[in-house]
């Protein structure tokens, strides 16, 4: 029941309304006074207000209290409705409609129990049966629900009724099916082009959507809803510049009010085109007024970091739609990743299996996507790239650095080090840049590929935190796993300084046991064996220290190697 204009600010009253509804210019009549019939036909619902109270003054009689009250409905302005409503009820012999009016109002103001409660004082009829079928729905009523779809029947509004609740449940194609069929039976019912275009949005079918937008347009330029759809198109398509480029279009064509502030829509989309600009300010208020509100909210959060605040946002969502099983997963992803969580681990890997591998997802880009990241939680990295290969192309054209992140990893674990290399050194991103685990996968590339001394040149160019301490321990342990012995004595020396810990002592020993290998292999200089026995020294001595000592003395006087 949304509609052009519909703003939660206009609970407030404010004047400046929009007045074109669903986009139709008034036509200026020459030499006549406008009728009430010209603005209804045009969607000018404040020039018919104005007419209303100018005509009638203080002294409204109840048919005209019920068009200006239908006029203050459409317009968006339901609390007033609402007032106008209520005076009229307290004549004698009212219309009972009028309770099933009011309870369109507070449906639109999504009050719900009172829309209930009003709509069940009306009179049984269809408008009665179709707002109680709206209203189970938004109550997750399924019971009632069922109930009042079954005393549907075939006519116009009744199906278009049938057909929002489709859409609203994400079953686009049975919603499309019924809009097709209704144009078929009247070409006049331009509107519904519209409602097609937006199914086909919504199926990912956005060439098509544009082309059935393109020629509802023509018509109707002005169309608020339409603009909006449009630039929905262009930012899936190009960018949210475009997509802003079509609202600023709209808001030339704007003559009274705020386009942004009489449109909850508007303002909801230009937080998503900016790239999350005003979001806190927006968005909040908008939860409960479109379901992409709270996706979008929880998506900048996660890219601010703000991960419990998303959780927060989307623990009790029930998702129905890809979309919302994506970003449920990757919350749930991060938010384990930064816990250690392995239950949160468990259930992202889930969800991302299940968008992977349904039918209709399983050929796309993000359903590809959705099982790599489904394998990389499970640290099965073949898999990972069976999947991300196919894809990268479409990420290398986008110059995505979270794709690229994610790809150089795979790349390095399955020992594809020169691609992960490329992809790796490809990121601009700072917040990747800055993140310690880039600084451990880029010295972990380079050890694997032999270039320990890259890795400890990484490490001695970092400033000292108590994040380094994890970066030597990764330099020690892969480079002694890896024959590269002389960066891991070094590595060693720093810890077993540091630290007290006995084992980081017999590692240093077995690291610099490891150098003296290497150079009987020819394989490692004669200084590099000096400078690790006096690490070696450095720690006191022990009777493994001695011995270590008098084995290697006694090889290097065979050979003729000074060691002093």
């Amino acid at each position: 029941m949304y509609r052009p204009g519909s703003s939660l600010s206009k609970a407030k009253g404010s004047k400046n309304q929009n007045q074109y509804g669903i986009g139709i210019p008034v036509k200026k009549i020459e030499n006549q006074i406008p009728k009430l019939e010209d603005f209804v036909k045009s969607r000018d619902w404040v020039g018919a207000i104005t007419l209303l109270e100018h005509e009638q003054g203080i002294n409204m009689n109840t048919e005209q209290s019920m068009k200006l009250a239908y006029c203050k409905f459409h317009l968006g302005d339901y609390r007033k409705a609402i007032v106008l409503y209520d005076q009229i009820q307290k004549q004698k012999d009212y219309n009972k409609m009028t309770h099933l009016y009011k309870a369109c109002c507070y449906y639109a103001l999504l009050n719900y129990d009172d829309a209930k409660r009003e709509a069940l004082k009306g009179p049984e009829c269809p408008l009665q049966n179709r707002l109680m079928f709206h209203i189970a729905h938004k109550k997750n009523d399924e019971k009632n629900l069922m109930t009042y779809h079954y005393k549907l029947q075939e006519t116009t509004t009744d199906q278009l009724s049938l057909a929002a609740i489709h859409f609203l449940r994400s079953h686009f194609e049975e919603a499309n099916d019924i809009y097709k069929k209704l144009l078929l039976e009247s070409r006049d019912y331009h509107a519904i082009n519209y409602y097609v275009a937006l199914c086909y949005y919504k199926m990912d079918c956005y060439d098509v959507s544009l082309d059935i937008l393109a020629s509802y347009l023509n018509q109707y330029p002005t169309s608020v809803l339409a603009s909006n759809l449009k630039a929905c198109i262009q930012f899936q398509q190009i960018s949210g510049k475009a997509a802003e480029d079509v609202f600023k279009q709209l808001q030339h064509k704007y003559e009274s009010g705020d386009l942004f502030q009489d449109n909850d829509l508007l303002r909801h989309n230009q937080v998503v085109f900016s790239g999350g600009e005003n979001a806190q300010s927006v968005l909040p208020k908008l939860l409960d007024v479109f379901p992409e509100a709270r996706l979008n909210l929880a998506i900048y959060y996660l890219k601010n970091d703000e991960i419990q605040e998303a959780f927060q946002l989307i623990k009790d969502l029930e998702p129905t739609v890809p979309r919302e099983y994506i970003i449920k997963a990757v919350v749930h992803a991060q938010l384990g990743q930064q816990t250690d969580s392995k239950e949160h681990l468990k259930v992202a890997q889930q969800l991302f299996q299940l968008v992977g591998s349904s039918a209709s997802e399983c050929d796309t880009i993000p359903g590809r996507q959705c099982m790599a990241s489904c394998f990389f939680l499970l640290k099965q990295f073949d898999d990972v790239m069976v999947y991300m290969d196919t894809i990268s192309q479409f990420y290398e054209t986008e110059k995505d650095d979270d794709f690229s992140w994610n790809y150089a990893i795979s790349n390095i674990a399955t020992g594809n080090l020169k691609k992960g290399e490329q992809f790796l050194t490809s990121i601009t991103n700072e917040k990747i840049l800055n993140d310690e685990s880039y600084v451990k996968w880029l010295i972990r590339m380079y050890i694997k590929d032999g270039r320990a001394a890259n890795a400890w040149d990484t490490y001695v160019s970092l400033d000292t935190t108590s994040e380094t301490l994890s970066l030597l321990e990764l330099i020690a342990n892969d480079c002694y796993k890896m024959g590269h012995f002389y960066y891991s004595a070094k590595a060693f020396d720093i810890l077993a300084r540091l630290n007290s810990d006995k084992e980081y002592e017999d590692a240093l020993r077995g690291a610099v046991v490891g150098v003296f290998q290497m150079v009987i292999a020819k394989k490692e200089s004669p200084d590099h064996l000096i400078e690790v026995m006096g690490m070696l020294k450095a720690m006191g001595n022990s009777p493994q220290v001695e011995y270590i000592f008098k084995v290697i003395s006694k090889w290097a006087k065979e050979n003729d190697i000074d060691l002093m």
